[in-house]
């Protein structure tokens, strides 16, 4: 059994899903210092086994011999929908693949209650999970939806993003996608909660300044459809790109994003380069 749990406000627990751990022979969580918090709260008394990403693929043959043998277990994550950016995946594939029945109780979940609270187009949207942590890796993955946009993709962009990337994450958003509307989403559900509406660019630099706290789902609008793109237009993209970008991964991301050649992109990045080294003074 799938259990969803609570966001933050441990209120939002389900009352079929408090039963459902009641009744389970174990509860199978991520941390369980952090599901017992939980459980105590609800006054559940369960074993618990921990199940994340560094040993679920170990722990899920002997799990489902146990379930094959009439065990029942209640998987959690430590906040929201087990499985969605959370260990359990291979659990569930290990358990559909021996046959064996897979149900779920629904509840909390921050990236579609980021997604309503955001303002942005609800559908299509497009949920990534977490950027990478690293810098070049996360302009990869931003570069390829960009593409995918470029080819017809259109749809509201969901991410999860830890406090200290934030600013950095939001920065190359708004290089590599375009600048455009987007809303940040923080605490949700607990005393602190905020939801900030702002574009890329404004929200990179707010969070540049103002250290974040807390969970974190970003949330992007779609890409604007685009008309002729001017000289004007080029060089404001390209200006924003060769901010954080070198000139040839700056020019590439901009054609793919505006639709337009790479050859003349490319060429409008040397002149804006050769432009402001003509402005710099003389040493």
């Amino acid at each position: 059994m799938l259990v969803s749990t609570p966001i933050g406000n441990l209120g939002d627990l389900a009352p079929r899903a408090v039963e459902a751990l009641r009744a389970a022979d174990a509860v199978l969580c991520e941390d369980t210092r952090h599901t017992t918090i939980l459980l105590s709260a609800h006054g559940i008394r369960a074993k618990l086994i921990a199940l994340h990403d560094h040993n679920e693929e170990q722990r899920s043959a002997g799990l489902i011999g146990a379930m094959q043998r009439g065990a029942r277990y209640a998987l959690v994550s430590d906040a929201g929908a087990p499985l969605i950016a959370d260990p359990g995946f291979r659990l569930v594939r290990a358990a559909i693949a021996a046959g064996l029945v897979v149900s779920a109780i629904p509840g909390p979940n921050a990236a579609i209650m980021a997604l309503a609270l955001s303002g942005l187009p609800p559908h299509p949207f497009l949920f990534h999970g977490f950027l990478s942590s690293r810098a070049g890796q996360r302009r990869s993955e931003l570069a390829s939806i960009a593409a995918a946009e470029a080819a017809g993709l259109s749809a509201t962009l969901i991410f999860y993003e830890a406090p200290h990337r934030l600013a950095a994450s939001l920065a190359d958003a708004a290089a590599i996608l375009g600048d455009r509307p987007a809303a940040i989403a923080r605490e949700l559900t607990k005393r602190f909660e905020e939801i900030r509406r702002e574009t890329l660019a404004e929200l990179a630099a707010f969070y540049a300044a103002h250290a974040p706290r807390g969970e974190i789902t970003l949330v992007i609008g779609p890409r604007p459809a685009l008309a002729e793109i001017t000289d004007e237009q080029l060089d404001a993209a390209l200006l924003t790109a060769l901010a954080t970008l070198r000139i040839k991964d700056a020019a590439s991301t901009v054609a793919v994003r505006l639709g337009i050649s790479r050859g003349r992109a490319y060429q409008r990045a040397l002149t804006l380069r050769d432009a402001d080294a003509a402005d710099e003074p003389a040493p």
